[in-house]
């Protein structure tokens, strides 16, 4: 009896720990994925889920990023190494409104964009198009260079600089040393009208207490236009564009014993600027668009970034907690505590100054 006793209690038991073990199974099963939410926990719960759904999808198309542009090459090759998600350009050389054409061209999902990468203003104002996700590191974006429902946000930005040739002219201190001092020939990054940086490189010039005035940086590149200093990029000794560009190019020849490039930011006009990441509505690989951002937004990459001379959007985060790559952050120019950041209506009141003004002033 005894025996019979234990036997039928051990059965009870082990009834009792299969039904728990049931009931815990279904208490902790996941809700189904959602590729489209706003957020990691929203629509994934966990990176290991968020990455066998983009994994699912198989590609992530991307658009105006080329290659060797603040190290993307590097990093996408990271991205698709680690995660198996096959990348495709479209048009690696587009402007930021280039990017939002083609997206409200495409016809087919292998042409439609699944992330852009574009200018603060050209993301303000189509907003729109967007899909709202807020990446994990969010709260280590500064406020002033993210839209606060996560439509878009900064991934990396840099200061207007000028580059020069040490071997032909003197470092310039000012954006006026330009005009002012001979032996210049100064080269903007394109046309202010269609190319950002050749919009920022004016607008920079035009800074005297911290305020852009339009006017005043295109007064100084018609006085080098009348002097026969404007010249094109390929023949210039200077050029006003980014300091990442700027600063790889020094990179270049920072062996020689006569290096044949340097870059400065100017104290009295340190203009800065981001580009911005935004996931697209019509995104046709939604959860491969997410990790994406997830990945840019990592230490790891914040930090490649920074070896493309790029300013990561995480940068100071990372510095406070020690996980910024200092040895890549010594390479940067210096730059002066207080830097300007233009407004919405800054840009707009600029570039119809210039829209008006620059062809009938340097044609």
């Amino acid at each position: 009896m005894t025996s019979r006793a234990a036997v039928a209690a051990a059965a009870l038991l082990a009834t009792a720990v299969a039904g728990c073990s049931s009931t815990t199974s279904k208490d902790t099963k996941q809700p189904p994925v959602n590729p489209r939410a706003a957020s990691l926990a929203q629509g994934f719960g966990t990176m290991d889920r968020l990455v066998e759904a983009a994994r699912k999808e198989g590609s992530l198309n991307l658009v105006g990023i080329p290659r060797d542009w603040v190290n993307y090459g590097a990093i996408m090759d990271r991205f698709t190494g680690e995660y198996g998600v096959r990348i495709n350009v479209l048009e690696p050389g587009a402007s930021s409104q280039r990017e939002i054409d083609l997206a409200k061209a495409a016809r087919v999902p292998d042409k439609v964009p699944d992330v852009f990468d574009l200018g603060f203003d050209v993301a303000v104002a189509n907003a729109q198009r967007f899909s709202p996700y807020k990446v994990t590191a969010w709260q280590d974006i500064p406020d002033a260079v993210k839209d606060l429902k996560g439509q878009w946000y900064a991934g990396y930005g840099g200061y207007m600089s000028i580059g020069y040739d040490p071997r032909k002219v003197a470092a310039p201190a000012r954006f006026a040393d330009l005009a002012a001092r001979p032996g210049y020939a100064v080269a903007l990054a394109g046309d202010p009208l269609q190319t950002a940086a050749a919009f920022y490189g004016v607008m920079a010039a035009s800074l005297q207490g911290g305020r852009p005035k339009a006017e005043r940086g295109l007064a100084l590149f018609a006085e080098l236009k009348k002097a026969g200093r404007l010249s094109l990029p390929s023949q210039a000794n200077a050029l006003v564009d980014w300091d990442y560009v700027n600063a790889a190019k020094a990179a270049q020849t920072a062996g020689d014993d006569k290096p044949a490039w340097k870059v400065v930011v100017p104290a009295d006009a340190a203009l800065a600027s981001y580009y911005v990441q935004a996931i697209s509505d019509k995104a046709p690989h939604p959860a491969a668009a997410r990790l994406w951002e997830e990945f840019l937004y990592s230490d790891e990459v914040q930090n490649l970034f920074l070896k493309g001379f790029a300013r990561p959007a995480r940068m100071e985060a990372l510095e406070m907690s020690g996980r910024l790559d200092k040895q890549a952050a010594a390479k940067l120019p210096p730059v002066p505590r207080s830097p300007v950041l233009l407004t919405i209506p800054q840009t707009d009141e600029g570039k119809t100054y210039l829209k008006a003004n620059w062809p009938r002033s340097i044609g």
